[in-house]
């Protein structure tokens, strides 16, 4: 796949996820679920480092070692977006707040990501 077309897909889900997670809450269906905030926040960070490790791999290509600096990067990035929409959703909103324990959920989200990364890089590597 060319890495313009994993470019343009990981800057749309960053800015779906952005969007998601700095709209009003209000405007989102309500939904009854324990923990469903810190999954969706998991499964949101999971994705969006999948999606820049993907771009990362194709933009570094090569050797075991720009592997290892795509999942860094991707991982790294995702944490600081991650911050950011924490301290965005604090300072812009008004029907949602920063929260530490969305921030835990990001990066564990990322981190399973790099994982998954690792375990299936032959699968990846085709991509």
């Amino acid at each position: 796949m060319p890495k313009q077309l994993l470019l343009i897909w990981a800057i749309i889900c960053s800015g779906i996820i952005a969007y998601l997670c700095l709209t009003d809450s209000g405007n989102l269906p309500a939904v009854n679920f324990p923990s469903l905030d810190k999954i969706v926040h998991f499964c949101f960070h999971f994705g969006f480092t999948i999606s820049w490790i993907l771009f990362f791999k194709k933009e570094l290509k090569g050797k075991e070692s720009e592997d290892f600096k795509a999942y860094l990067i991707a991982f790294i990035f995702s944490v600081f977006f991650g911050i950011t929409i924490e301290i965005l959703q604090g300072a812009l909103t008004a029907t949602r707040a920063a929260d530490v324990t969305d921030i835990l959920a990001n990066a564990l989200g990322a981190v399973i990501a790099v994982f998954s990364a690792i375990a299936f890089k032959r699968q990846i590597d085709k991509i």
